[in-house]
């Protein structure tokens, strides 16, 4: 049997207990290390689990996965990922494959970051497409998101956004000569995010484009949701460009017209209360 856990988003015991059960009676248990990330290591689960984990990176997962199904073949295989086990299309891929061998599996859900934003106050059912914001290079410099965060908010839908997350990198340098060299992992801050689309903005009007999303557009910065020391801070995108919520992991959210309720629910969480003042700044039905 494959098991996909989900192991939440805190600590090691964010894993529910059906999900402890089963990573106990596994021979082997992976640990995806590359979409997301806990607030505590790998040896910390290790301790609470009492299973020793193999932390299982991209390359592996994307090119080794069938010695990995051979084993779930012939015992009980844990594969164990942050958040939920459905919240990258890779596991989808892992599932198909294990099927296609004839190896069953289950999966045991979890809370993800698509869920627990609801935390800022925001509706979740308010929520259109999530897009995700990479890091930009001096040579490639996307803005596609830019256009589905611009959709949403048409649709007075907010969009969660999730920032970019570069973890066992090669530069390109050392992937063109084949050297196992790696940079080291980057997590995409609220700052920098709000930062290349301040950019877009500018772009666009450039090009003679009127921007759906202006510098006060009323964004909600999130660092770390779930763990204890989880920080929330809202404002106008141009706000959020200076504001710092600490180590990642992060996420930002582009709201789209919002109720009353949700409003004061930001309120609480507000870098300048002012701006929510400002019915420039601000949509609501």
């Amino acid at each position: 049997m494959l098991y996909l856990v989900g192991l939440g988003l805190g600590d090691a015991k964010d894993i529910t207990v059906k999900g402890l059960e089963a990573v106990r009676r596994c021979r082997r248990v992976y640990l995806e290390a590359y979409t997301s990330v806990l607030t505590v290591g790998k040896e910390a689960l290790e301790e609470f689990y009492g299973k020793e984990l193999i932390l299982a990176d991209r390359e592996m997962v994307e090119q080794e996965a069938d010695s990995l199904l051979k084993e779930a073949d012939v015992c009980d295989v844990a594969f164990l990922v942050v958040g939920d086990p459905f919240g990258a299309t890779t596991h989808s891929d892992l599932v198909l494959r294990a099927v296609k061998l004839g190896i069953p599996y289950k999966v045991i859900h979890n809370a993800s970051i698509m869920n627990a934003v609801g935390c800022c106050g925001l509706q979740l059912y308010n929520f259109g497409e999530t897009v995700s914001i990479v890091f930009w290079t001096d040579t490639w410099k996307p803005e596609s998101f830019f256009d589905k965060i611009e959709k949403n908010r048409q649709n007075g839908m907010h969009t969660l956004c999730l920032l970019d997350i570069k973890v066992k990198e090669q530069s390109l340098e050392n992937l063109m000569k084949g050297r196992k060299i790696y940079e080291p992992p980057r997590y995409m801050r609220v700052n920098q995010a709000a930062e290349q689309l301040l950019a877009i903005i500018q772009n666009r009007r450039l090009q003679g484009e009127k921007p759906e999303i202006t510098e006060n557009t009323i964004c909600v910065g999130l660092a770390r949701v779930g763990a204890p020391d989880e920080k929330i801070a809202s404002g106008t995108l141009q706000q959020m460009s200076t504001v710092e919520l600490g180590a990642p992991l992060h996420s930002l959210i582009v709201t789209g017209t919002m109720h009353p309720l949700e409003l004061e629910m930001l309120k609480l969480f507000s870098v300048d209360s002012s701006c929510f003042e400002n019915n420039a700044c601000q949509r609501t039905t």
